[in-house]
């Protein structure tokens, strides 16, 4: 809930802009710190989710590490103070250049997605005089019961290594010398809002940590990956995910050897409900069957509702007590999916009324886009608005 003050502070800038309240995202670290690190989990950010430098800031403060899915996002985590042994290297298709930066900075682990990528990393590293340390992602075929597009854990996706293929590994490692075997890596999707899930992924994981264990292979990492989700419906009353019950899953269902670790990749849990983005009513329409509250903001600014048909809760800051209506609300974009939400309830707009599209903190601002010449838009913490809330 964005306050009075917050609001005449923001309400004299220009929109469209991204929001971060700090907050919150210092009482989500305070979670992951009390109910992950204090058990020694290790705990590695997705820069994927969000990227603003002094978002890592505050996260590299934390105490976590970093989980990259390219080339520019290892070299960006080591340039906002990151150290090599912090970053994991993820992702299905890295180019050789990518996996170069990673060699020549000693990263901790490349994530290892199929039998040809341990190829070439064990000859890139040999003829550069490397070693590799990698952990091989494992496909568990776990439903993780969310959206298509962001399920990652099924047979028939593209990521991760299927077990049929263990066998001409297991034959193949002991050749591969510029490569050492650490650990297994899983990741079942984003945005999980049930449990069950990951609990099935503990007991593929123990499974295939025992499979490892009887075919010689000392492994010390066992990552489980991310992809918790957040409560897009309550943003207020769910700012803080239940950190608790996610880790105490985990707890409870993992079965580690006394030297093995327990790694996790959250991206969206950590930083989403931090996040809005603040859009001002250009233009309110009545058309034949609807009304359109059309905003300064489009989906070159928030693509998930385009892409994923996300909900996000919208809420409007120019407080008023005229009676509500159903708008679809929509962005500027000459596209008919540049829609936020259709059929939304808010007090009647005017031209001028100020919205946060809410739980925008992740996959939000990474994910912006020039399309049609958008000009760039600005990022504003909420630490920056003192001065503005004194004037």
């Amino acid at each position: 809930m964005i306050s009075d003050s917050t609001f005449r502070a923001l309400s004299s800038l220009e929109t469209p802009f991204y929001y971060y309240d700090l907050d919150v995202l210092r009482n989500t670290l305070d979670s992951i710190t009390k109910h992950g690190i204090s058990k020694g989990y290790h705990i590695h950010y997705a820069l994927k989710a969000n990227h603003q430098p002094k978002i890592l800031g505050y996260i590299l403060a934390a105490g976590l590490s970093a989980d990259c899915v390219s080339g520019g996002e290892v070299e960006h985590a080591l340039s906002c103070g990151f150290n090599p042994d912090q970053i994991a290297f993820a992702g299905v298709g890295k180019r050789d250049i990518e996996i170069l930066t990673g060699l020549n900075n000693d990263i901790f682990c490349f994530n290892v997605e199929s039998v040809q990528e341990l190829k070439v990393i064990n000859g890139l590293a040999a003829a550069n005089n490397k070693k590799a340390r990698v952990a091989l992602r494992l496909n568990p075929n776990v439903d993780a019961k969310t959206h298509r597009y962001i399920t990652t854990g099924l047979e028939e996706n593209k990521f991760g290594i299927n077990e049929e293929e263990l066998p001409s590994i297991f034959e193949l490692l002991p050749a591969l010398t510029a490569i050492e075997l650490i650990g297994i890596h899983f990741h079942i999707g984003s945005q999980i809002e049930q449990i069950e899930p990951f609990t099935h992924l503990c007991n593929r994981a123990n499974e295939l940590n025992k499979l490892f264990d009887e075919k010689g292979f000392d492994i010390s990492v066992i990552n489980v990956g991310g992809g918790f989700g957040i409560d897009y419906s309550n943003p207020d009353s769910s700012g803080v995910p239940d950190f608790e019950h996610y880790f105490g899953t985990f707890h409870k269902h993992i079965k580690l050897k006394p030297h093995q670790k327990l790694h996790f990749e959250l991206g969206r849990s950590i930083i989403g409900q931090s996040g809005s983005l603040v859009t001002r009513v250009l233009f309110t329409k009545e058309g034949r069957q609807k009304k359109f509250a059309i905003v300064d903001a489009g989906m070159t600014e928030l693509i998930r509702p385009a892409l994923y048909q996300a909900k996000h809760e919208i809420e409007l800051l120019s407080k008023n007590s005229r009676p509500a209506k159903k708008y679809d609300v929509v962005g500027p974009i000459c596209e008919s999916s540049d829609i936020f939400r259709t059929d939304y309830e808010l007090p009647e707009l005017k031209r001028g009324d100020l919205l946060a599209i809410r739980s925008c903190g992740a996959y939000g601002e990474v994910m912006k886009s020039n399309y049609n010449l958008r000009h760039h838009i600005e990022t504003i913490y909420s630490d920056e608005l003192v001065e503005l809330k004194m004037d």
